[in-house]
């Protein structure tokens, strides 16, 4: 499974460094799932661009409710909470706030796939 992060904004990249940081830390994230950083994809004749998303691989034992509790438990150290926009096969989910139900949110994305 492929996941992607990206952040909206000023300080993005920052966000970037910080959230890919944080889920290095968590044991269980870095057991189930590489955890890059990236930039789109560079044109011919174009210079490489600043970093945009962070790719989560994942394998076989990976959990989508580890990956979301991680994700709110980070949101919640941000002085500014930026605007996350998480993509999985194909779908997409904008956060742009902290709000109760962003775990599930996160869970019923990345586990729709499985059913």
């Amino acid at each position: 499974m492929s996941i992607c992060i990206q952040f909206d904004g000023r300080g993005s990249e920052q966000e970037l460094r910080s959230l890919r940081e944080w889920l290095i830390d968590d044991p269980e994230m870095r057991r189930h799932a590489k955890i890059r950083l990236g930039g789109a994809p560079v044109e011919d004749g174009e210079m490489g661009s600043a970093l945009e998303v962070i790719e989560l691989i994942t394998n076989s034992g990976f959990q989508a409710i580890t990956f979301a509790l991680a994700y709110v438990s980070w949101r919640s150290t941000r002085p500014a909470k930026p605007s996350a926009t998480i993509e999985h096969n194909g779908m997409k989910i904008v956060l742009s706030d902290g709000d109760p139900e962003t775990v599930e949110k996160i869970v019923r994305m990345l586990e729709s796939d499985r059913s």
